[in-house]
């Protein structure tokens, strides 16, 4: 049999009648509509409710204990040996140590302490200096400005 408009069927099963729900008892989808039993989702609007949809993955990503922020600022501390990668004469500013990688960019002050051997002349502006620190810079012609 050639298939021709006339004689043209959806496939078995694509189609069938539209079930109305919650119209009563005797539809066979009454009660509960298709909602199932009790719970949030149950009630009308309940899932417009659940604020916490799509919020599994984010709550589970985040650390059990956060913790918190300080307050105070945080502080680095090098050795004056690591002023030995500078040329000497040049001067060592707080932006200066961070372009070079010697400090993270979180860190709000720092602290040159003895520690090493210095060998060039440098000065050294706005970065907080121990006294041992200090004398050691100063004995080879360089500077401490804060």
């Amino acid at each position: 049999m050639a298939i021709e408009m006339s004689n043209l069927k959806p496939a078995h099963g694509s189609r069938h009648k539209y079930k109305r729900m919650g119209r009563g008892n005797g539809s066979g989808k009454g009660t509960t509509a298709g909602k199932g039993t009790k719970g949030q989702r149950a009630r009308q609007g309940g899932r417009k409710g659940l604020r916490q949809i799509g919020m599994k993955r984010t709550v589970q990503s985040t650390p059990k204990l956060g913790g918190f922020a300080a307050l105070a600022k945080k502080s680095s501390t090098l050795p004056v040996s690591i002023l030995n990668k500078f040329n000497a004469g040049d001067t060592v500013t707080l932006s200066v140590l961070a372009k070079a990688g010697l400090i993270p960019h979180a860190a709000d002050t720092v602290k040159l302490v003895d520690g090493g051997k210095l060998a060039k002349k440098i000065k050294v502006r706005g970065v907080n200096v121990s006294a041992e620190a200090k004398a050691k810079i100063e004995a080879l012609g360089g500077a401490v400005i804060l």
